[in-house]
């Protein structure tokens, strides 16, 4: 099954992302921590390179991620041209303090009032866009939800002297390459769930993490696998429905394999 979602409303939010573009220093990509290239929109790439503005990828919720893995996300991104990657929780206080500095750090050129910093959140819906938001100016001003498309509008406040920040809608692109991708963003209620067959995702899901972390499970559940099971994981997928490794990063959840490190997963 191939899994598509691309509503109405995000064709304008795109449109309204480019425009915005044009006025912002730096860009705050926020991805999921255990799946961060499944959870990358190439749309967001393709939009900042063309304004040429740096980006501040976030992998939040690196408190349910694989520390390992996580490690090996943030070595292969902090090699890529225009790009500091950096691992937290949105959740946590102390990792949101730090979030300007590093803005600041990849646009030393914006840091008084005559130019102040002006930063823009986007992302794939779900991925913690909204709370980060909320931490970063310390009070509710962005619905939150553990469903997608819950943020509907760009919205801009002050930080401070210096300083602004842009909030934007969860961004889908119009077409999931990759089916490991979509059944990935599905489990992580990136996309909307009239879109989907749960009963398929959960296959999905529970074939990867049985091979993976059988141990976890097992402590988790109280249930072993039974010898010899078949370990389908993204192999049931066709060929071209698995995304390939990235060369010298790591695997993540939707079934990326790297060369180098995967046996080390």
């Amino acid at each position: 099954m191939s899994i598509q979602w691309f509503p109405g409303h995000m064709s304008l939010a795109r449109k309204k992302a480019a425009e915005t573009m044009e006025f912002v220093d730096v860009i705050i990509e926020v991805v999921d921590a255990r799946l961060p290239e499944a959870s990358s929109n190439p749309m967001i790439k393709t939009l900042r390179e063309h304004r040429q503005r740096p980006a501040l990828k976030l992998l939040n919720k690196a408190d349910l991620a694989d520390p390992a893995a996580t490690r090996a996300w943030l070595d292969f991104y902090n090699q890529q041209k225009g790009i500091k990657a950096v691992a937290l929780s949105c959740k946590k206080p102390a990792d949101v303090a730090r979030v300007t500095g590093y803005c600041q750090s990849i646009a030393p050129h914006r840091n008084d009032n005559i130019k102040p910093l002006r930063m823009m959140i986007m992302g794939i819906p779900n991925v913690g866009k909204s709370t980060l938001m909320n931490a970063l100016v310390k009070r509710r001003v962005a619905a939150v939800g553990d469903e997608p498309a819950v943020t509907k509008r760009q919205q801009s406040l002050d930080l401070g002297p210096g300083m602004t920040i842009t909030d934007t809608p969860g961004l889908m692109w119009p077409k999931i390459q990759y089916e490991s991708d979509g059944y990935m963003l599905a489990a992580s209620h990136a996309i909307g769930t009239n879109e989907v067959m749960e009963e398929e995702v959960a296959a999905f899901l529970g074939d990867i993490l049985l091979a993976r972390y059988p141990k976890l499970l097992t402590a988790r559940y109280g249930l072993w696998p039974r010898r010899g099971r078949s370990r389908r994981q993204t192999s049931r997928l066709p060929r071209q429905g698995r995304r390939p490794g990235p060369g010298k990063g790591r695997a993540d959840f939707s079934g990326r394999l790297s060369q180098r490190r995967v046996g080390k997963d």
